[in-house]
């Protein structure tokens, strides 16, 4: 989609060529597998090759925050520019996207179209992706955006094929909200990346690197059954084993369920409490 005049290796201020064509790049995955880790490296990886890159993440706190994710992907861009500035540069769309982007207040009386503010959106995310191509959008924990921000990125999608940008995003498959059908690809016929577990070689490697060289083949293969391959899991597994001191020996093993457990457990009393006294 995007590709540099300049090799790989070699670093460079200049702006990389750009193809008309750009396109949407969807990541699937349950929780801890790795969706996070591997947009930060897309965003490093844009970056270094000359990319604006613009970014937001779902909260499961803010959710209820009309266009939260929408004012992190721009408000950045726009939050610098002096009013008389921002009036240029969003023309007729100031009243409607500047208070909808936290860039000014809101004026009194009705509230604006949606249709109109998706509009307003959609060209204010237009003219970066023209003005500053290649463009690189990444959305982390789709799941929990905001319905406003969410439904108004799913419409926008479809045209990122069409411009110097590339949307990616990622998301718990299971927490979806509808308005983020698009991301699925039920629309489009485009299946969304899963992300799998680690193998159990690769989580041999993880111990072998976190907890010592020295951890035999049996402890190995119980502390990749404790986990189910879970990256998250593994590693922060990992960190306790080092903290308790347990030996990497078939004899330690058996206490892997148990620190595993109390991991898992500490977790689950946190999203709990993420629901509030209500649920």
């Amino acid at each position: 989609m995007f590709t540099s005049a300049a090799d790989d290796g070699a670093a460079t201020a200049a702006r990389p060529q750009v193809l008309r064509r750009g396109g949407i790049l969807a990541y699937a995955a349950p929780a801890g597998l790795g969706k996070t880790t591997l947009l930060t490296e897309i965003r490093r990886r844009a970056g270094a090759r000359g990319c604006t890159v613009l970014s937001a993440r779902g909260g499961d706190q803010e959710q209820r925050v009309p266009f939260h994710v929408a004012r992190q992907l721009l408000q950045p861009q726009l939050a610098h520019a002096a009013d008389a500035e921002l009036r240029e540069r969003l023309g007729s769309w100031y009243d409607i996207v500047g208070p909808a982007l936290g860039l000014r207040a809101s004026a009194e009386g009705s509230p604006p179209d949606p249709q109109g503010l998706r509009d307003g959106l959609d060209w204010v995310l237009t003219h970066l992706a023209v003005r500053r191509a290649p463009l690189v959008v990444v959305l982390d924990d789709v799941h929990w955006a905001d319905p406003e921000s969410l439904g108004w990125l799913a419409a926008f999608a479809p045209r990122a094929e069409e411009l110097p940008m590339l949307l990616v995003v990622a998301y718990r498959p299971d927490e979806l909200p509808a308005e983020g059908v698009e991301f699925t690809g039920r629309r489009s016929g485009q299946r969304p990346l899963d992300l799998a577990p680690l193998t159990s070689s690769a989580v041999a490697r993880l111990v072998r690197d976190r907890v010592g060289a020295h951890a035999d083949d049996s402890f190995c293969r119980d502390f990749w059954s404790v986990t189910a391959g879970n990256p998250f899991e593994a590693v922060e597994l990992a960190a306790k084993v080092r903290d308790q001191g347990l030996e990497p020996t078939a004899d330690g093993a058996h206490e892997l369920p148990d620190l595993s457990a109390a991991l898992k457990g500490s977790g689950l009393v946190t999203r709990l409490e993420r629901l509030g006294p209500a649920t």
